[in-house]
């Protein structure tokens, strides 16, 4: 399985059973169908697994594997990426929703761009109550980008295999968990590799109280070190950094439902 399909999709699942089916129908969805997708259970404490390997049991294009314990990310995206023997290779996560076109979309532009190795596009931003915010694209993100956050979204990219291949995958550093992309992104425009952002939304993130839990302090941590080393490979200016830093702290100690708010005041 694997030598005829153009696309990987890559998922590392941990504690989302509640919204696994749906997040996966939403790729069956794809109106691009040359796909397989790729799962990697990180040690949940529910019934993800049992739930992955059912619907695995329906669908002759699923590869499922399992962590013997939980590992984070960035560690769980390798396995997948051992299974990765395609063209391409798309991220998804568990508890969000791929519109129908992005598979469609994402492939079109990397063919007819060959001088990028990535591509991704704005999300939509929604919770319990609906839809709250949508991101923005239309550009390709220049390396001053890293100086502010992530420049591409990385759960809605799409990467030539060889442009993973070029930086070892995600760096298994316990001080990148929940920064594997930005560093990702990071080792790729260190080696000359370029992206582009689309301009339209073509995927749904889930952002309710579930994923404002999962942003503890010691994430604000591991995003000032994440920072660090991309000021010093990429050579942005130190003073930014320290601006960052100071800013990163003000938003780890803010409560939760403060944060929440200016969240969203943002995205709207």
């Amino acid at each position: 399985m694997g030598d005829n399909y153009r696309i990987s999709v890559i998922i590392g699942i941990y504690n989302c059973a509640s919204t696994l089916v749906e997040a996966l129908d939403s790729l069956y969805d794809q109106t691009f169908k040359d796909f397989k997708i790729i799962l990697c259970e990180d040690g949940s404490s529910d019934n993800t697994y049992e739930i992955a390997s059912n619907y695995a049991a329906k669908h002759d294009n699923i590869i499922l594997v399992k962590n013997e314990k939980n590992m984070g990310l960035n560690y769980t995206l390798n396995r997948c990426l051992e299974y990765a023997d395609t063209e391409y290779v798309a991220r998804m996560d568990g508890d969000d929703i791929s519109l129908p076109t992005r598979f469609e979309k994402e492939i079109s532009f990397l063919d007819a761009h060959p001088e990028y190795a990535i591509v991704s596009c704005p999300m939509i931003y929604y919770d319990e109550y609906g839809e709250f915010g949508r991101g923005k694209g239309g550009f390709e993100p220049s390396k001053d980008a890293f100086i502010y956050g992530t420049p591409f979204c990385h759960a809605p990219c799409m990467v030539r295999r060889e442009a993973y291949k070029a930086v070892d995958g995600y760096t298994t550093d316990k001080r990148l968990l929940r920064l594997e992309d930005y560093n990702l992104w990071m080792k790729m425009f260190a080696k000359g590799l370029r992206g582009y952002m689309l301009d339209e939304c073509l995927y749904m993130m889930r952002d309710d109280r579930d994923a404002i839990h999962r942003r503890k302090f010691k994430g604000r941590l591991n995003g000032i070190y994440a920072h660090y080393l991309a000021h010093k490979t990429l050579k942005l200016p130190w003073h930014k950094f320290v601006i960052y830093s100071i800013v990163n702290v003000i938003k780890g100690l803010m409560p939760r439902f403060i944060y929440k708010y200016f969240h969203k005041k943002r995205l709207n």
